[in-house]
């Protein structure tokens, strides 16, 4: 299978991030192009703060990387903690409950905040991009919409909602040979012959820039599915990575951990947190070779991934237009570990190992797990099954999850660091002067529409095809590109009952005792954190400062009803 990625300035890449501290880069920002910038959104699918190159991982990510030595990192970006509230969240600028996507794009609750079906009131990316004169494209993974039915209400489709062209998954989770839910358009489609997902959405997205006529701007959504579970990737990619990680998670993660530090990234007032409370050191997991395979299979997923970024990059290039183009890249969630029919016994799980142990057997959330590969081979799951094949269903869980997430606690579903934390990287060599350059300030989803409508001059209608248009929540980031400060008062969170709210440099967060269900005694069980000296979490000033409790725990309340995370459905 043919791979071509971008291979050019990678002495240049490495040089650049290994010289973050010597600050010789300008912050100021450059004369904004006379013409409009196109704007191209990545997002990948559970993937944790530490698993590409530039924010300390041993995965080979050089296009990414690229992306971010001569770009900016920001380094307290945030996501939702889940896919579709994530999605519902940046395509909308609103926080999900506001967009009608409070838990996940499959059920249907009778509170405003979680009918899960994209809000009308709520205008997406490609709506504004359009009706300011924008060509618009996607590739890949919708999943905010709750009729998938090929012949239900298409209303809330991606060709609905704004763009013009589509190619990708209406719902979440599949193959990545045969995944279900494929569409051109508005219309179902079947995979073709040697099919890989990651590709097909880098060589579609590769096709629209080349088909563009290039006389107007373009807006591109690119949302992959890599490395969300099932673990599959070529073979010719794993074998890449055959013996890398022999050595376990335990040091594996104090590789992070080091690199992170030695990036800049965290500085030494943050700790590694402990290990999961269901994860046994390496030198006592029994199986070690299958353990590696697993994180040999999810790393590979990832460089093919950036693989893919470098060919978009590229195709930009040949076309002169990545100068003037504005590339956001980001997660939307922290690692997952959810498992997938891959218990270690039958020894019932404690009370504890519930809650930081999601879907311990089969998670029913995305659908029927397939019997059968497209080939007409059994689909095998369970411990010892070696991932990696289209006949395999296996996630990474908790083990790698804790890797990814380096070096903060909590995975996806929570609202601790580890399931909201995001790198992000802005790269836009036409109206950003500053290079191979952090920053610090505390931003989220909502602010990638609010940043493309200031950098862009776009007009914000407050009527769109008959609705009326709920105001965006987030702030530009234009000023961070000057190293500015970005005005704001607080960041809110709340994801099947966890809570949390950001208020300068003080986090006030909570987790549910029982996975979507919320208790009396759940009401008071903050946690509270000084983020500037411990973005790990690991010192809760709770009983220390009840006062700072009680003021971020009326806030959170009052803006929880505002933005319609209240009423709620976990407490029924």
């Amino acid at each position: 299978m043919k791979r071509n990625y971008l291979l050019k300035k990678h002495w240049l890449t490495a040089l650049l991030l290994g010289t973050i501290f010597l600050g010789t880069t300008s912050c100021t920002q450059k004369e904004a192009p006379t013409q409009k910038p196109n704007v191209i959104v990545i997002l990948t699918d559970d993937m944790g703060y530490s698993d590409i190159g530039c924010f300390g991982s041993e995965i080979n990510t050089p296009n990414i990387d690229h992306l971010a030595a001569t770009g900016l990192r920001f380094t307290q970006f945030y996501n939702t903690a889940r896919c579709s509230p994530t999605r519902a969240s940046l395509l909308t600028g609103l926080y999900p409950h506001q967009a009608e996507m409070g838990q996940l794009a499959f059920n249907q609750y009778e509170e405003e905040g979680y009918r899960d079906d994209l809000s009308k009131n709520a205008l997406t990316l490609a709506e504004l991009f359009k009706a300011n004169g924008y060509s618009t494209f996607m590739t890949g993974k919708w999943h905010v919409c709750y009729d998938v039915e090929p012949d239900g209400d298409k209303s809330n489709w991606p060709l609905q909602r704004g763009f013009d062209r589509h190619f990708g998954t209406i719902t979440g989770s599949g193959s990545f040979y045969n995944p279900s839910g494929l569409v051109s358009g508005n219309n179902y489609i079947s995979p073709g012959n040697d099919f890989y997902y990651t590709e097909a959405i880098s060589d579609t997205t590769v096709k629209y820039i080349n088909q563009h006529p290039g006389n107007q701007p373009f807006f591109c959504y690119v949302a992959y599915t890599a490395a969300h579970w099932p673990l599959h990737a070529p073979e010719e990619e794993i074998a890449k990575y055959k013996g890398t990680y022999d050595k376990g998670w335990d040091e594996t993660r104090k590789e992070r951990f080091a690199k992170l530090k030695k990036l800049g990234i965290i500085d030494d007032r943050c700790v590694l947190t402990e290990r999961g409370v269901d994860i046994p050191e390496w030198k006592d997991e029994e199986m070690k070779e299958w353990q590696a395979r697993r994180m040999e299979v999810y790393a590979a997923m990832v460089d093919v991934m950036d693989q893919g970024i470098g060919k978009i990059i590229t195709a930009l290039e040949n076309r002169g237009m990545l100068e003037n183009t504005i590339i956001f890249y980001m997660h939307d969630n922290g690692g997952c570990a959810e498992a997938q029919g891959e218990n270690k016994s039958a020894v019932p799980l404690t009370e504890e190992q519930k809650i930081l142990r999601p879907y311990a057997e089969d998670s029913i959330l995305y659908g029927r797990k397939p019997q059968y590969a497209r080939d007409g081979r059994f689909v095998r799951r369970g411990r010892g099954v070696m991932p990696g094949p289209a006949d395999t269903w296996v996630a990474y869980g908790e083990e790698w999850a804790n890797v990814s997430n380096t070096p903060f606690r909590m995975y996806k579903h929570w609202v601790h660091e580890g399931g909201i934390s995001t790198p992000m990287i802005v790269h836009w060599p036409g109206g950003i002067k500053a290079a191979n350059e952090l920053r610090n300030q505390p931003s989220h989803l909502i602010d990638i529409m609010a940043t493309c409508i200031d950098v862009a001059n776009l007009d914000y209608p407050k009527q769109y095809n008959g609705h009326e248009i709920q105001p965006y929540e987030g702030k530009s980031l234009a000023p961070a590109f000057e190293n500015k400060p970005v005005e704001r008062d607080y960041i809110i969170w709340e994801h099947e009952g966890n809570r949390a709210i950001r208020a300068g440099n003080w986090k006030l967060v909570s987790k549910v005792r029982k996975l979507k269900k919320f208790t009396p005694e759940d009401e008071n069980a903050w946690e509270l954190y000084d983020m500037e000296n411990d973005r790990s979490e690991t010192v809760d000033l709770a009983e220390k400062y009840p006062e700072k409790v009680k003021e971020l725990a009326e806030l959170w309340e009052k803006e929880a009803v505002r933005t319609k995370i209240k009423p709620w459905p976990w407490n029924k």
